[in-house]
C-alpha cells in the first residue's frame, strides 16, 4: 500500500522587517527637532537705569568667567527711566533664572582701596549674575552695585554697626594684629539714626571673628598727649588712606556666622571696655588724665579724667580687661611719687612723668565691688593685707556671731568677721581672718568644730564638766583642727564647719570611698546602712534608696571602701541576699542563713566574672539572685493578656531549654492586660532579644490525642520562646496565648491550607495520613475574611513534600462514618484509632510529582468530607 504524505501547511508572516525603516527615521527626526527646539535658547529682560557700557551683539553675560548668554537688543522703557535689555541666555541656565536671580554691570574702576573689575579692562564691560530662588522669571531689575557676597566668595559677612561712617569707604580693609584679612564691601544708612557696615572676612582668616568679638575704627592718626608722655598710633598706610577697622578674638568663644551683627568703637580702648572705677581724694594736684595705676611694677590701668565734688575731688579710673579680675572690694589704692632722701632718690623717672596710683589688691573677690575707693596720700599699713582671708561653712549656726575667736590648741589666732546664710540659703557662711604668723596652719584637710562654753560627759566612771570663758559663752568660738595634709589650701577654697571631731571623721571616711548607683526593679528590702558583701565580708554599705518616677525603677547608690578599689575595677554583678536561702534536691536540703546584720536590713553581695559576655556599661544592675547574676541576665517587659496564667518564677523556654526565668507579674491599671519583668540569661539574649522574637504561653492541653506539655500540670505553665531575625534589639514584647500557626515547622516544609465550611473535629496537631504514615499537621485554623468558610494551615514535612502534587485529593478521616442504604444495606467506614480518637486527615495522588505540577507555598485545596472509591486505588510512583 501506497502511503500518502500529508500537505505541510506554513503560516504567512503578519510583520515585515522593511517597516522599521520608516519608524527609525520618524523617530531621529522627531529627536532632532525636539533638541533644536530645546537647544534655541531662553530670551529674558533686564531694566538699567542707561545702556552707558552695554551693546548690542558684542555685551556679553558671565558666569564664573563662564559665557552664559549675549545682549541681543536695548530699547527705552515705557516711562523713560531707563533702558530694557533683551538677552539670550544659554538653555543650559534656565534653572538659575529664578525669582531672586541677580544681574549687573561689571566695570573697571579705580580707587585708593585697589582696582575693581580688572578683567573688564580687557575683554569689555559684561553682565554678571549671581543665581537666586523663587519661581522662574524673564524680567529682572538690575542691581546697581554688585551684592556684598558674591557666589564662590567662602568666608564670613558680617555687619558693624555705628554712629558715623567716618574715613571708611568700599575696600577698607579690617585688620587682626595689623594683618589684613577682610575689607568693607558695602554701607547704608539705618533710618537716620545709624550707619550698617557690611565687612567681609576672608575664608582663612574666618574663624577668627567670635560671637564676643570687639570692633574698632583704626583710620588716619591718633595722637594721645599727657603729662605721661606722647601717644600716636596707627595701624597701617592702608588706613591712613583708606581708613579700615581691627578687631581682637577669643580663642574660647564659638565662632561668628553670616550675618552677624557687631558694634564699632571709636578706638580700641573703647572696644576692649575695662572695669571703671571711682577714686575720691581731699586734692587732685598730683594726678592728671592718663596718670598710670601701678602693681608689682606693671600698668594695669589708666586715670580716665577727674572732676571737682562738695567733698573733695573724684576721679574716673579704668582698669585694663586682662586685670579686672585684680580688683575687689577691700582693695587699696595710694598715690605714689618720685622720693627724694639723704640716701638718694627711689624713682627718679617720675619726677618727669608725675605720680602713679599704687594698687593691692584684697581677698574678698566675692563681695560687690563699692562705690568708690578711697585714694591714700601714703602707703597703707600692709600687715592687714596679709591676714589669711577665710569661708568655711555647716549646715546650722554652731552659736558663732561676729567677733568671736578663732583658736588653735585654745590660743586665739583670728577672729570672726561676719556670719550669715549662702546665696541659695542652704547652709551659713562665716568670714574669717587669722593674724598672718597662723596663715600656714591652715592646708587642704584642715576643718573646724565649735567650742561649748560648757560641757557635760557623763558615764559610768564618773561625770565631767568643762567649761570655757565668758566670751565663749557670749559670742562663742571656733578651733581649727589643722589636718595631716602637706598640701596648702588653694586660693578661694571654703572648708567646713562640723559640730564634733567624730561628725568631721566619718564625712572625710566618706570621700575615701567609691559610689556607685544600681537600678532595681523594687526596693529590693534595702535602706540606708545595708550592708555589702563580698564572700561574706563587708566592703561597703547602700548610701540611698531613690524612686525613679521616669522609669517606675528603683536608684539604689551604694558605697564601697577605697582598700577595695581593685576589687571593683575588675567585672562585677550585684545581687540581693535573701535572709534564708533553702535549695531542696534529691540529694538533700541545703539552708544558707544571711548574716544578722543582713538578714535584719537586708542586703547586696558583690561578684566577680570570670568570663563576661559584653563590654561592661556604667549602668549596673541589681538582679534578683546569684543565679541570675552571674548568668549576666538582661531583664525584658512582657506583655500578656490579663487571662494568662503566668505566675512568678516561671521559667523561659526554647524547645525545652530553659534560656530564662519571669521574676514578677503584675495586673495593669487597665485592668485587660500583665506586665511581666523577666530575665534572659547573658549566653541567650542575643538570640531572644531581636525585635521580631515571639513569646507564648506554654500550657497543658488534655485531648483523646494525648496529653500537650504535660510537664505543666506540675510545674504551671510557662513562657516559650522563638528566635528571631532582626538586627534590631528590644526589650518588650507582647507575648500571646498560644503559638503562631508555623511556630514550629521547619522553613522548607510544605506549607498550604486546606478549606472546609465547618472545623468539625479538626484542631491544632491534627494528622495528615499518606497510607496510614503520618506526613503532616494542621498547624491552626481561622475564619475567611467573608465568614463563610473555614480556613485551615497545615504542612507537610519536607521529607514526604514530594507526595503531594496538583492532582492530590485531602478528605477527612475522623470517627466512624455508616451509610445505610434499603438495597445496599449499610457500610461502615473507619480509619485507624488514633484517628477515630483524634481526628485525622488522608491524602491520595493521581499523578506523579513532577515540575509543572507542583502544590505551591500557600496554596488552597477544598478539603472532602468523603473519599471517593478510586482515589484509594491511585498509586502513581514518585
Amino acid at each position: 500500500m501506497t502511503q500518502i504524505e500529508s500537505p505541510k501547511v506554513v503560516k504567512k508572516k503578519l510583520f515585515s522587517p522593511i517597516w522599521l525603516l520608516p519608524i527609525v527615521a520618524l523617530a531621529l527626526g522627531a529627536w532632532l527637532g525636539i533638541k533644536s527646539i530645546k537647544e534655541s535658547g531662553i530670551e529674558i529682560q533686564i531694566h538699567f537705569p542707561s545702556a552707558t557700557g552695554i551693546d548690542v551683539g558684542k555685551t556679553l553675560v558671565k558666569y564664573q568667567g563662564l559665557t552664559v548668554g549675549k545682549v541681543k537688543d536695548i530699547g527705552i522703557d515705557e516711562d523713560l527711566k531707563g533702558v530694557n535689555v533683551k538677552v539670550m541666555m544659554d538653555y543650559r541656565a534656565k534653572p538659575f533664572l529664578n525669582k531672586e536671580t541677580l544681574f549687573w554691570l561689571v566695570t573697571p574702576k579705580a580707587s585708593i582701596t585697589g582696582v575693581e573689575g580688572l578683567d573688564a579692562l580687557f575683554s569689555g564691560n559684561y553682565i554678571a549674575i549671581q543665581p537666586g530662588k523663587g519661581n522662574a522669571a524673564t524680567f529682572f531689575e538690575a542691581e546697581r552695585q554688585p551684592p556684598p557676597m558674591q557666589i564662590g566668595s567662602e568666608g564670613v559677612m558680617i555687619e558693624l554697626t555705628a554712629d558715623k561712617l567716618g574715613s571708611l569707604d568700599v575696600g577698607s580693609p579690617v585688620f587682626f594684629r595689623q594683618i589684613p584679612v577682610g575689607s568693607v564691601v558695602s554701607y547704608r544708612l539705618d533710618g537716620n539714626a545709624r550707619v550698617i557696615i557690611s565687612a567681609f572676612i576672608q575664608e582663612q582668616y574666618a574663624r577668627l571673628v567670635k560671637k564676643n568679638s570687639h570692633f574698632w575704627n583704626v583710620s588716619g592718626v591718633k595722637v594721645d598727649a599727657s603729662l605721661a608722655g606722647i601717644k600716636v598710633n596707627t595701624e597701617s598706610l592702608a588706613s591712613i588712606l583708606a581708613g579700615g577697622v581691627s578687631f581682637s578674638s577669643d580663642d574660647k568663644a564659638p565662632a561668628a556666622q553670616n550675618g552677624d551683627s557687631f558694634a564699632l568703637y571709636d578706638s580700641e580702648t573703647s572696644a576692649l571696655g575695662g572695669v571703671e572705677v571711682s577714686l575720691t581724694m581731699s586734692d587732685g594736684s598730683a594726678i592728671d588724665k592718663g596718670t598710670r595705676i601701678v602693681y608689682r611694677g606693671i600698668t594695669i590701668g589708666t586715670l580716665q579724667s577727674k572732676q571737682l565734688t562738695a567733698t573733695g575731688v573724684t576721679a574716673v579710673a579704668k582698669f585694663e580687661p586682662e586685670y579686672a579680675n585684680l580688683l575687689t572690694s577691700d582693695g587699696l589704692f595710694w598715690l605714689e611719687g618720685a622720693d627724694i632722701s639723704l640716701s638718694g632718690i627711689k624713682n627718679p623717672e617720675r619726677l618727669l612723668t608725675g605720680s602713679v596710683i599704687n594698687f593691692l589688691p584684697g581677698t574678698n573677690a566675692n563681695t560687690a565691688l563699692p562705690s568708690s575707693f578711697a585714694l591714700q596720700e601714703s602707703a597703707p599699713d600692709l600687715l592687714k593685707a596679709k591676714k589669711r582671708q577665710l569661708t568655711i561653712t555647716s549646715t546650722e549656726n554652731m552659736g558663732l556671731t561676729a567677733g568671736a575667736e578663732v583658736r588653735y590648741k585654745q590660743l586665739p589666732i583670728g577672729q570672726v568677721l561676719a556670719v550669715k546664710l549662702t546665696k541659695d540659703l542652704s547652709a551659713v557662711e562665716y568670714q574669717l581672718e587669722l593674724q598672718p604668723e597662723f596663715a600656714s596652719l591652715v592646708r587642704s584637710d584642715s576643718y573646724f568644730i565649735p567650742e561649748s562654753a560648757l560641757s557635760i560627759d557623763a558615764s559610768l566612771d564618773g561625770v565631767s564638766v568643762k567649761t570655757r570663758d565668758m566670751a565663749t559663752l557670749t559670742k562663742g568660738a571656733v578651733s581649727l583642727i589643722p589636718g595631716s595634709s602637706d598640701t596648702p589650701l588653694a586660693a578661694n577654697t571654703r572648708l567646713s564647719l562640723f559640730s564634733s571631731i567624730d561628725e568631721a571623721k566619718q564625712f572625710f571616711a566618706r570621700q575615701q570611698r567609691l559610689y556607685f548607683t544600681l537600678s532595681s526593679v523594687d526596693g529590693a528590702d534595702v535602706s540606708q546602712g545595708s550592708p555589702i558583701y563580698y564572700k561574706k565580708m563587708q566592703i561597703g554599705s547602700v548610701e540611698s534608696v531613690n524612686w525613679q518616677s521616669k522609669t517606675e525603677d528603683f536608684a539604689i547608690k551604694i558605697a564601697i571602701d577605697k582598700q577595695f578599689q581593685p576589687l571593683v575595677q575588675k567585672p562585677k554583678v550585684f545581687w540581693r541576699n535573701s535572709a534564708v536561702d533553702v535549695s531542696a534536691s534529691l540529694a538533700g536540703i541545703d539552708v544558707a542563713v544571711a548574716p544578722l546584720q543582713g538578714a535584719l536590713k537586708g542586703s547586696i553581695s558583690l561578684g566577680l566574672l570570670e568570663n563576661p559576655l559584653a563590654e561592661p556599661s556604667a549602668a549596673l544592675k541589681l538582679y534578683e539572685s546569684k543565679q541570675l547574676a552571674l548568668a549576666q541576665a538582661q531583664a525584658i517587659k512582657l506583655t500578656l493578656p490579663a487571662s494568662a496564667k503566668l505566675a512568678a518564677k516561671a521559667a523561659i523556654r526554647y524547645q525545652g531549654h530553659q534560656v530564662g526565668e519571669v521574676t514578677q507579674v503584675k495586673l495593669n491599671a487597665d485592668l485587660t492586660t500583665l506586665t511581666a519583668t523577666a530575665y534572659l540569661y547573658g549566653e541567650y539574649t542575643d538570640h531572644f532579644s531581636r525585635s521580631d522574637t515571639e513569646y507564648h504561653m506554654v500550657d497543658a492541653q488534655i485531648s483523646l490525642a494525648g496529653i500537650k506539655a504535660p510537664e505543666t500540670l506540675i510545674t504551671g505553665p510557662y513562657i516559650g520562646v522563638l528566635p528571631g531575625k532582626s538586627n534590631q534589639k528590644a526589650t518588650h514584647f507582647q507575648a500571646k496565648l498560644v503559638e503562631s500557626s508555623y511556630a514550629n515547622v521547619a522553613e522548607d516544609a510544605l506549607k498550604f491550607t486546606l478549606e472546609d465550611s465547618n472545623l468539625g473535629s479538626m484542631k491544632v496537631g491534627t494528622p495528615i495520613f499518606f497510607r496510614g504514615i503520618k506526613i503532616g499537621q494542621i498547624d491552626g485554623y481561622s475564619l475567611s475574611s467573608q465568614g463563610n468558610s473555614v480556613l485551615m494551615q497545615a504542612h507537610i514535612e519536607p521529607q514526604y513534600s514530594y507526595l503531594v502534587n496538583q492532582s492530590s485529593q485531602f478528605w477527612d478521616a475522623s470517627g466512624i462514618k455508616v451509610d445505610v442504604g434499603i438495597f445496599s444495606g449499610a457500610q461502615i467506614e473507619a480509619g485507624s484509632l488514633e484517628t477515630l480518637l483524634a481526628g485525622g486527615i488522608n491524602v491520595a495522588t493521581k499523578e506523579t510529582t513532577q515540575t509543572n505540577n507542583r502544590l505551591s507555598q500557600g496554596a488552597v485545596i477544598k478539603l472532602q468530607h468523603k473519599a471517593q472509591s478510586e482515589w484509594q486505588e491511585w498509586a502513581p510512583a514518585q
